[in-house]
């Protein structure tokens, strides 16, 4: 099991990666994953090449937290979501711009294409639109989540959640994905949605397959 050092310099490299990778830029966006009763999260408006792991913020399900920083002002949806999904370890909110661009389209993920399923069912839904941080935001979200492990946020972003970091942060890239090659087949034609039948067989097949963390 890992120590919460560990866990504090894992954060701030998933962090880091979602700034290589694009999916983040600046200070835009935070992450946390499970620590013991609560969750560390990325600070407040700090971006994360300025971070330090003891940057991490360790934030208990109350809302109080301790450390040198205010945790991320997005820090409701993170923890809504662990006292909601039990397998939940890690979340993962980005401003990536092809998510984000059907974000503020108000525009979900239709099936376009079979690696939907990845984030738990046969669309990616976008969730109303609500000012950040409030906890009207979070409500909306977990609506957009249930059966689900990924979700739009109106005219905002993207919100992913997984196991572990490394998962999370995969699919967060998946979902990107996606929804560049929604948009693109909307600019080119007409997408072809996969029918529910299609999708239940592909769902059931992930079910059964378990690629190692």
């Amino acid at each position: 099991m890992k120590g919460s050092n560990d866990k504090r310099q894992e954060l701030l490299d998933t962090a880091l990666k979602t700034l290589d990778s694009g999916l983040n830029r600046g200070s835009s966006g935070n992450i946390s994953v499970r620590e013991g009763d609560g969750f560390l999260i990325t600070p407040s408006a700090l971006p994360f090449n300025e971070c330090s792991p003891d940057d991490m913020v360790k934030v208990a399900m109350d809302g109080s937290w301790q450390g040198q920083h205010k945790p991320s002002s997005e820090w409701r949806f993170h923890r809504d979501i662990y006292q909601h999904r039990r397998k939940a370890g890690a979340v993962i909110h980005a401003h990536p711009v092809w998510c984000t661009t059907l974000a503020c389209l108000n525009k979900g993920i239709p099936a376009v294409h079979y690696m939907i399923a990845m984030a738990g069912g046969n669309t990616i839904r976008c969730a109303p639109y609500a000012l950040f941080g409030s906890q009207q935001l979070s409500d909306f979200a977990l609506e957009a989540l249930q059966d689900r492990k990924a979700c739009l946020l109106a005219n905002h972003g993207l919100l992913c959640f997984e196991s572990t970091l490394k998962k999370a942060l995969a699919l967060t890239e998946e979902v990107e994905l996606l929804a560049q090659i929604y948009c693109q087949t909307l600019q080119t034609g007409q997408p072809v949605v996969l029918d529910d039948e299609a999708m239940h067989e592909v769902i059931e097949r992930f079910a059964g397959y378990k690629p190692n963390d």
